[in-house]
């Protein structure tokens, strides 16, 4: 198994890790990882891998293995790999992840003044987008959202994560937003993302990485409203920063 370093600590920019297992299509299994696996609309991790010797492995993206309790570090093709045991390093490429993370928290907010469940969404490091089944489309202007996000950026509500089980979560269906993405279960525990004193501003299962307060988003701003269905509208925003 590997332990998702990042669940713990997002702003982990460096960690040292033991190689467990390597495969022929270039991927690496560490026994602890800061890189953020793909999952949620949230792309993997790409950075740095320090060998002992100094040399460098370029890593291009970040999966889960089959069962999800391994995490794999792809490669570059024909990049060396490393021996299993060998004792590595990770660097992050920190501005694209702190871009998603920024990215991330807004549409957390954007969950916060658009009430409907959400059908599908994506990150990216300089922008993202969510899909929401609305049943009065009319009801939401690009203008207020953006007005909506900025008031809400500005107050600096703090971001934070707590536990429950899964028997909870399973009690409390309202948590869950997302129609299309089921929330990360089966290990006897949910991590909620809790935007606001107490979750007040937003409360909803979430595997992803976050900044610690809405101020850290800075500058966004609602680019466009787009038409996907009778009901449904997509909602794309953007860092201006």
């Amino acid at each position: 198994m590997t332990e998702p370093l990042f669940r713990s600590d997002a702003y982990l920019k460096t960690c040292t890790a033991t190689v467990l297992e390597t495969n022929e299509r270039g991927g690496i299994v560490l026994d602890q990882s800061n890189f953020y696996a793909t999952g949620g609309g949230q792309p993997g991790d790409s950075g740095l891998m320090t060998l002992a010797d100094g040399s460098v492995i370029p890593i291009a993206t970040t999966v889960y293995g089959d069962d999800r309790s391994q995490i794999v570090h792809a490669t570059e093709e024909g990049s060396q790999l490393p021996s299993i045991g060998d004792r590595v390093e990770l660097s992050l490429d920190w501005p694209r992840r702190h871009g998603m993370m920024r990215v991330h928290s807004a549409l957390h907010l954007m969950c916060a003044l658009v009430p409907f469940p959400v059908t599908g969404g994506q990150i990216s490091p300089d922008g993202g987008r969510l899909d929401f089944d609305i049943d009065n489309p009319d009801a939401i202007d690009k203008d207020t959202l953006s007005s909506g996000l900025e008031d809400l950026v500005q107050a600096n509500h703090a971001i934070s994560q707590r536990w429950i089980t899964d028997a909870e979560l399973e009690a409390n269906p309202g948590l869950v937003r997302t129609m299309s993405v089921k929330p990360p279960m089966g290990s006897g525990k949910v991590r909620l993302i809790a935007i606001g004193e107490d979750g007040t501003i937003d409360l909803q299962p979430c595997g992803g990485t976050h900044v610690a307060s809405t101020a850290e988003i800075g500058n966004i701003a609602v680019t466009k409203i787009e038409k996907k269905g009778r009901n449904n509208r997509r909602i794309r925003l953007a860092l201006l920063d």
